[in-house]
């Protein structure tokens, strides 16, 4: 394992007394900062303005999140406890609302609250806190398991193409797109993966370029309008991205701008396949329609990283993810294998 794949982006620091400490990703790449989130108040704002980010870190996010909004829950009685807990759940759940694991997890330290059989407070507490490390430690299993089940697709001296970030930074640690990566270049395998800048928050360009190279990985960077050039010409054999929702028949959500890449995918006959665990996969939605999108400020556009691009009074659209439909996508490598093909009944089987 390299020094960058060992990296936790997420963790919680101490007893039930402690913090979470997290890489404030709006810093990268020009430095490495780690943030410390004491209260509920503080994780909701991060999770908001992408300190945090990334579908799996962010479910991570709310669940200890929560435990910080109850842990100074000064009441005894059970009833009023776990209804200060629906209180705070609620209140994270309106940090973002595309990614199904933050809604995933809060509702999993829901259940957890009102499963464990009461004896006090305090001890409900001490039960959510290690409810929300364990949401942690599944998650980097289910990544590690990921690497695992697609390192296969990436062949050597292959180009691999990824779009914005869906590595260590947005996982508790490995990956989801990027853990077949990770493990095919631990495995000595020479390849070359390209990542698109990813506008208008640069996530591609500050992220996954910061991740790659500290790994040791070797990554090219381009301009978004430049992935149809690049597969012309034929440097790209595999598109690999990550997953924010996926809808029960395989229309997937991730950050905006995957979609082109899926449709310039297929003009070029380039496999384009997904990796996200079985949480990302949310069957109550029938298809990519019915996923919430959620829209951005203007001024990611306008004024991006604080520096005046366009004129202030220009209209702009700003929607921070999109919807691949799943018949352009090849497969969806999860913990459990490829889905593929990308059929509702092929999802059944491995996540239903």
């Amino acid at each position: 394992m390299t020094a960058a794949t060992s990296v936790k982006s997420i963790e919680w620091v101490g007893g039930l007394d402690g913090y979470v400490a997290m890489i404030d990703q709006t810093r990268l790449p020009v430095e490495t900062e780690i943030i410390q989130c004491r209260d509920v108040d503080t994780m909701c704002d991060a999770i908001k303005r992408l300190r945090v980010r990334g579908a799996p870190a962010i479910g991570i996010a709310a669940a200890m999140g929560l435990v910080l909004g109850i842990r100074d829950e000064p009441g005894r009685d059970r009833e009023g406890f776990l209804a200060r807990v629906g209180q705070v759940a609620e209140y994270l759940a309106t940090s973002r609302p595309t990614a199904i694991n933050l809604f995933r997890a809060l509702d999993q330290m829901r259940r957890r609250a009102g499963s464990v059989p009461f004896t006090t407070v305090e001890a409900l507490k001490v039960e959510l806190l290690a409810e929300a490390q364990r949401i942690r430690d599944e998650d980097a299993a289910m990544c590690r398991a990921i690497g695992r089940v697609g390192e296969s697709l990436i062949k050597p001296n292959s180009g691999v193409l990824t779009y914005c970030n869906a590595g260590l930074l947005a996982t508790a640690e490995y990956g989801t797109a990027l853990a077949p990566v990770y493990l095919a270049h631990e495995l000595g395998r020479r390849f070359r993966v390209y990542a698109p800048e990813t506008r208008p928050l640069l996530q591609g360009a500050r992220l996954t370029c910061w991740e790659l190279l500290n790994a040791g990985v070797d990554v090219t960077l381009l301009c978004d309008g430049m992935v149809g050039s690049l597969m012309k010409s034929g440097c790209v054999d595999l598109v690999i991205t990550g997953a924010d929702r996926i809808a029960a028949n395989g229309d997937t959500a991730n950050k905006v701008g995957t979609y082109s890449v899926a449709v310039i995918a297929r003009a070029h006959r380039v496999p384009f396949y997904v990796a996200a665990p079985g949480t990302t996969f949310d069957l109550s939605i029938e298809e990519g329609s019915g996923i919430p999108i959620e829209q951005r400020s203007p001024e990611e556009i306008r004024r991006g990283f604080g520096t005046v691009t366009a004129p202030p009074q220009v209209p702009c659209y700003c929607p921070a993810f999109d919807i691949t439909p799943a018949d352009f996508i090849n497969g969806i490598v999860t913990e459990n294998g490829i889905i593929t093909p990308v059929t509702r009944d092929k999802i059944r089987e491995k996540v239903g």
